[in-house]
């Protein structure tokens, strides 16, 4: 018998009325914009009248560096949420929104797995509520203005050389990552080189999912640098009396969305930040407000825990005040081999030598979630080539460093196959063992804040940098010193080396550049070669996506 599809088993579920998931939650309809009967916004004033509740506990999941051989995290943090609620907990999960081009590139859709999805699926994977175009559109409107008012005589004193603020557009496209704009002659303004950014990328997306109201979303982008005068004097989206209209688009957009999982529990979909160039994590709007409705609060973050996990200790949880109770690390055998040498053709194949040897990978995580005074599980999210001796090896470690482990079955049966890690989520969670503290205080200069990461998380002997990007630290420290880094990197290895895996460690860790997020409030520090333009692979997703005779999308997961 065929195994069905994920969007086969998303088609399949017995969703109920978006209202009805709310009203679980306490959210009066009233204070409900439904887009369909599957999807709604909360409203803001609504959210604001939860501001006295004591919030429940929060639950990150993360995991290792992600392989070609998948880790399943989302799948995992869904499955995670509906084994919660099956022992009788009030859980909410709080997971990202996709981008349409690692869906129509490589990755495909991001909703979960198996029996462990959100829903609808097709709409999450594709323009949903509408988020990414405001976030767009408001990013390109910035960037309009700043066009229109070097036009129109340039009061500012803008240097064309200099202005930072690039466009974006929500698709994987090469081809717009460096261009020249404002060419065919006086009418069309001063030519300049420029370029495009995926919207994820965009510092607008950083913003949306760090602020706390429609206030703070405008003093945010107010502050937004777009560009330096030519003696390096800062010019900010204020001058350019740009915030009030681009805060006016996105107005809809910092509400949260609600929508259901397979097994009919309440799940917020909101903001998508990418974790390798960006903080990588949902909304802080929405963790705070599901932590205010639900009992436990079941989020993710971004590719493995050196960056997601980081980023959302350091970053998200620093800025918003937040105190994670416990980790789940998600690791797979088949993961675990290919971090111990295994080619992914051969993965198959039984070899506990190599799982042996990828458990570095594992144990390196969990060694930085101790530092941030977090108690971590481990999840195995479970394949059907999955060995009892190669279970064993895994176990026995996890029994060594001192950490419960659990091997999840959710995407196969739901809830019922994960009912194990959601018990001994609750055990850690609330025998009060974390005492979360971020990595580095705000005090720490901003050289010594990216060292300090790449030696504690990375295993780095140290951070190297030319004299230029030297001088880019010693200029934003004046003003900016007290923000925390961005760590923007490859996710395939805890090295800025992609072809590293495991656990490496005496590396050097590159700096190639740093951008300044004077919105989000924090410094993007470039390790090695990032795209912040992802490019099409040779034989992409769109391929395969189309419409079928009854007008269903087939292809896209």
């Amino acid at each position: 018998m065929a195994v069905p599809s994920d969007i086969e088993i998303a088609r399949a579920a017995s969703t109920i009325p978006i209202v009805e998931i709310g009203a679980r939650l306490n959210i009066p309809a009233a204070d409900l914009i439904n887009y369909g009967p599957n999807k709604a916004k909360v409203s803001l004033s609504f959210i604001e009248t939860l501001a006295a509740r004591k919030p429940g506990r929060l639950v990150l999941v993360t995991a290792i560096n992600p392989t070609p051989a998948g880790e399943g995290k989302t799948t995992t943090t869904v499955g995670l949420g509906d084994g919660l609620n099956r022992i009788g907990k009030r859980a909410v999960i709080c997971i990202r929104e996709p981008s349409l081009g690692p869906c129509f590139g490589m990755k495909g859709g991001a909703a979960g797995g198996g029996y462990a999805q959100v829903v609808p699926m097709e709409d999450i994977n594709l323009h949903f509520t509408g988020d990414f175009h405001a976030i767009t559109a408001a990013h390109n409107l910035l960037s309009a203005m700043i066009d229109n008012h070097i036009y129109w005589g340039n009061e500012l004193r803008l240097d064309g050389r200099r202005i930072t603020w690039r466009r974006v557009v929500d698709m994987n496209d090469r081809a717009l990552r460096e261009i020249v704009c404002s060419l065919g002659g006086v009418a069309n303004g001063y030519p300049r080189e420029s370029g495009f950014d995926i919207t994820v990328a965009s510092e607008i997306m950083a913003i949306l999912c760090l602020a706390t109201n429609l206030e703070d979303l405008t003093r945010r982008i107010g502050n937004i640098v777009i560009g330096y005068t030519r003696d390096h004097k800062p010019i900010t989206a204020r001058q350019l009396k740009a915030d009030g209209a681009m805060t006016v688009l996105l107005k809809d957009a910092l509400m949260p969305n609600l929508v259901q999982t397979l097994e009919n529990n309440p799940a917020f979909v909101h903001g998508g930040p990418f974790a390798n160039i960006a903080h990588g994590c949902n909304s802080v709007l929405a963790t705070k407000t599901a932590l205010q409705l639900g009992d436990y609060v079941v989020t993710e973050a971004g590719f493995g825990a050196d960056l997601g996990a980081e980023k959302f200790f350091n970053i998200k949880c620093r800025k918003a005040g937040l105190s994670p109770a416990v980790a789940v690390v998600v690791a797979t055998i088949r993961a675990l081999k290919m971090h111990g040498g295994v080619a992914k053709e051969e993965l198959g194949s039984a070899n506990p030598t190599a799982v042996r040897r990828g458990l570095a990978n594992l144990g390196r995580h969990l060694r930085n979630l101790r530092q941030f005074g977090v108690p971590a599980i481990v999840a195995i999210n479970h394949f059907t080539t999955d060995t009892d001796a190669e279970w064993r090896i895994v176990a026995d470690f996890c029994r060594e460093q001192g950490v419960q482990v659990s091997r999840c079955m959710h995407w196969a049966k739901g809830s019922a196959g994960i009912e194990e890690l959601a018990r001994q989520v609750v055990e850690v969670a609330e025998s009060s063992k974390a005492a979360f503290r971020p990595l580095y205080g705000d005090k720490l200069p901003l050289w010594d804040k990216v060292r300090c990461i790449a030696q504690q998380i990375y295993g780095a002997a140290d951070i190297s940098a030319d004299a230029s990007v030297k001088a880019r630290f010693t200029q934003l420290q004046e003003q900016y010193g007290h923000f925390p880094v961005c760590m923007a990197k490859t996710q395939y290895s805890l090295s800025a080396d992609a072809s590293l895996r495991g656990a490496p460690d005496g590396h050097i860790v590159p700096i190639r550049e740093l951008r300044l997020s004077a919105g989000a409030e924090f410094v993007v520090a470039i390790a090695g070669d990032i795209m912040t333009m992802p490019g099409l692979p040779k034989v992409p997703s769109a391929n395969s996506i189309r419409l079928d005779e009854k007008s269903e999308v087939q292809g896209l997961f």
